[in-house]
């Protein structure tokens, strides 16, 4: 199991990367994909059309998205967290994504940056 740790700088204030994080709606809108997503501790959530799967477990306006990643068919739970840090008219994201498997370590770090934040860095120019 590995850590992934990463900072990404994205051209909106923490309101608008928090909306787009959380909505489903507008998820949908920056990744191409459908998604199935609420704000409620405890709720499953799909990203991805299914690719990406877990279990939201906290989450605080415009500052911190929490999660349960699940791999192997749930047999692994991977916590991530998204910390959102207001600076200037931007927002930093402090990723931190624990337990990730080895066999998809690479894919996952490549994921984060160029999928993940990239399209949404992408959606919001």
């Amino acid at each position: 199991m590995k850590t992934i740790r990463q900072k990404h700088h994205i051209p909106a204030t923490p309101q608008e990367v928090y909306l787009a994080l959380t909505n489903e709606f507008t998820i949908e809108l920056w990744s191409g994909y459908p998604a199935e997503m609420s704000t409620e501790a405890g709720s499953e959530f799909s990203l991805f059309d299914g690719d990406i799967v877990g279990k939201n477990l906290e989450f605080r306006e415009n500052e911190l998205i929490r999660q349960h990643w699940y791999f192997e068919g749930g047999k692994e739970e991977s916590l991530v967290t998204i910390d959102l840090i207001p600076e200037k008219k931007n927002t930093v994201i402090e990723l931190l994504h624990t337990h990730v498997p080895d066999e998809v370590y690479e894919e996952m770090v490549d994921g984060w940056k160029k999928i993940y934040f990239g399209s949404l860095k992408q959606f919001f120019k």
